[in-house]
């Protein structure tokens, strides 16, 4: 089975965040620019997803969703045939995407002023989500080491007041891209032993891992955490759905589940029937092929990304794991990040993340999207090396 990647899609005047909000936020015309911020792909879903959309529209009802069944049964084949987790329906709640999964745990789980631990540099949402709710950050770097990041426990461990409650994981990580080992995410769980935390555990690029890696759940890296574990997963990242805001927290604990369960009946909040549809067809064979056939061509666009960065002195690209976000390190160039973000931004028109949004360890480092076309990658890496061309 084939899938074109390649083709063009023009987003602009879609009401596209990516490409109609870079001007506002960036300065940076779409019609002149490269948009490789938000982190949402420029490519359709699978064919699977668009006929249940077009299904709807067909017949031209749209009221509340109702008989989940093969929804639910959709989501359990799926973790069961691609990551080899077994869950049961009652586990799973269904939210308007996972920023907002994430807001109803630090609801159900902590009370204001509580601290929440997140392994900076990470997900920007996180931070801004936890502040939001009247939680404190309590910042846990990352230690980089040969360019790649790794966990650092004994630092953590000393940086604990006893007024932490929640540890937020990010697995596969966003920004680094890296796909934690079964050895790490055990030293997670017992972090979270140590000083009794609930750990939200948010996978949502669980799916977008590259030849020769291998993602493992958290429950099956640590069965025994079941008590004090909370998953977090969607469709929305592995198939470019991300407006349908459909995100399922699975809770196998009961005492976990029935708080959970309290906190989304007080806020009434029940699923978007698009994001259900959508989420349906996605998780079938048809879609695992599609996924597959992305993988192999984000593969290609990495390494044309990291090649190109490779050639630019100063720059280093943080090897790939998982997800379709480079991490770029400007460090070795010497410049400041006013100076480098200028130079991407103005020289080269180029929309990225800020590296400094993403917490400490950030502050060096610009996030790409790669979820795009292999010719805009190479455009990319083509204004990278003439707006950074005194260093060659």
């Amino acid at each position: 089975m084939s899938f074109d990647f390649d083709t063009r899609i023009d987003r602009i005047g879609t009401h596209s965040v990516k490409w109609d909000m870079m001007e506002a936020f960036y300065g940076i015309p779409a019609r002149d620019g490269l948009s490789m911020w938000v982190a949402d792909m420029d490519f359709h879903p699978p064919a699977c997803v668009q006929r249940a959309v077009e299904a709807m529209a067909v017949h031209g009802v749209y009221g509340y969703f109702g008989d989940d069944a093969a929804y639910l049964e959709a989501i359990r084949w799926w973790m069961q045939t691609r990551h080899g987790w077994g869950i049961e329906r009652d586990w799973i709640f269904t939210t308007h995407g996972l920023v907002n999964g994430t807001g109803l745990c630090l609801d159900a789980f902590t009370a204001p002023g509580d601290g929440v631990v997140l392994t900076t540099p990470v997900y920007h949402a996180f931070a801004r989500t936890i502040k939001a709710a009247g939680r404190q950050v309590v910042e846990c770097e990352l230690a980089l080491v040969d360019g790649r990041y790794e966990m650092d426990f004994d630092a953590w461990d000393a940086r604990m007041t006893g007024g932490e409650r929640m540890f937020i994981l990010c697995s596969p990580h966003n920004p680094g891209g890296r796909v934690w080992t079964a050895a790490e995410l055990r030293g997670v769980a017992d972090f979270c032993k140590r000083h009794d935390l609930v750990l939200v555990s948010d996978e949502i690029h669980h799916d977008l891992v590259y030849p020769g890696q291998k993602h493992t759940a958290m429950p099956l890296a640590a069965p025994d955490i079941a008590d004090r574990l909370v998953m977090m997963t969607a469709t929305t990242k592995t198939f470019n759905i991300a407006g349908s805001h459909t995100g399922n927290v699975i809770i196998a604990d009961p005492a976990l589940r029935a708080k959970f369960a309290a906190k989304m009946m007080a806020l009434g909040i029940s699923g978007n029937s698009f994001g259900m549809h959508m989420a349906t067809a996605a998780y079938s064979p048809e879609g695992a092929a599609w996924v597959d056939g992305l993988m192999g061509y984000l593969e290609g666009n990495r390494r044309l990304f990291d090649e190109g960065m490779a050639a630019i002195p100063g720059l280093r690209s943080m090897p790939l794991e998982a997800t379709y976000l480079a991490w770029l390190d400007f460090s070795g160039t010497g410049m400041d990040a006013a100076e480098f973000i200028a130079r991407v931004e103005k020289d080269a028109r180029i929309a990225t993340n800020h590296g400094a949004a993403f917490g400490t360890g950030g502050g060096t480092f610009l996030r790409f999207n790669l979820g795009t076309q292999r010719a805009v990658v190479a455009e990319a890496v083509e204004r990278m090396r003439r707006a950074f061309a005194d260093l060659q």
